[in-house]
This record gives C-alpha cells, structure tokens and sequence, in this order.
C-alpha cells in the first residue's frame, strides 16, 4: 500500500498526539492542599473540652448543662450527628460532619446572633481563642472522625 506524504504526516501526528495524551505527567498540575488532621481524643477532648467544657458539661454529681456530657468518651457520641435540646431548635444538630458553619457547637462557639442562650464557654469572655475554633473546625470538616 503506497501512502502520501501527507498522510504520513498526519497519521504520525496523530499517533504523537495520542500517545501524549495517554501519558500522565506529575509535574504538570500542582497536587491538592493536604487536609490537616486532627485528633478528637488528644487535641479537642485533650485540649479544649477537658478544660475549658466539662466544669458544666459532665455528669459528675448532677444533670450536664444542656444535657451535653462533654467527658472523655462520651463526648463524640454527644456530640456527632446528635439534635440540640435547645427550645426552637430540636432539628438543629450539635455537629454535622463535613459542615462547620452548619453545626451548633461553632455557633455557640463563635456567639452567633440565633443561638439560644449564652456564648460558650459561659464563663467567658475569654472564650476559647481562634485557633481553637478553628481546630474544632477543622475536625467537623474533616468528617469529625472518632480518633
């Protein structure tokens, strides 16, 4: 079979341009942001619940504020896909994975305007300091995992 030159050319570049798009380059888009992980058990029950949480939310003697037992091993199952008892808002769930902003605990944390009752940590100001929200965020974005 006789081929002209042009076809030649044509298949050729279409061989280069197929093989070129099978090819994966890792140098050739930037990786993804890796997701910060955060531990439940030593940095938010550790680190923020045990001491600025459980002089209100424990069952130790008496009934917890808001009936959120916030003591280690107990708290996640409190918390995590778990509806308020705050009047008004029975539908409104304390932590939802994935969803911050949408969670009550980040609302009580950051004072929003519609929470029922007081700012947490009661006993503030201080309340708990940006970072700290922040890492509590982190952890309800990251799915609020039990680790």
């Amino acid at each position: 079979m006789k081929m002209c030159g042009g076809f030649k050319f044509v298949l050729l570049s279409l061989s280069v341009l197929v093989a070129a798009a099978g090819c994966s380059s890792s140098n050739s888009s930037p990786s993804a942001p890796s997701t910060p992980t955060v531990s439940f058990a030593t940095q938010i029950q550790a680190q923020i619940l045990n001491p600025a949480c459980t002089a209100c939310h424990t069952d130790d003697g008496r009934t917890p504020s808001s009936n959120l037992n916030l003591k280690s091993g107990v708290a996640i199952s409190n918390l995590v896909n778990v509806a308020c008892v705050c009047p008004g808002h029975s539908s409104v769930m304390r932590v939802i994975p994935g969803n911050p902003s949408g969670s009550y605990m980040i609302q009580k944390l950051e004072g929003a305007a519609d929470i029922v009752g007081l700012r947490m940590p009661r006993n503030g100001p201080p309340y708990l300091t940006t970072d700290q929200v922040a890492l509590i965020r982190q952890w309800i974005q990251n799915g609020a995992p039990n680790n």
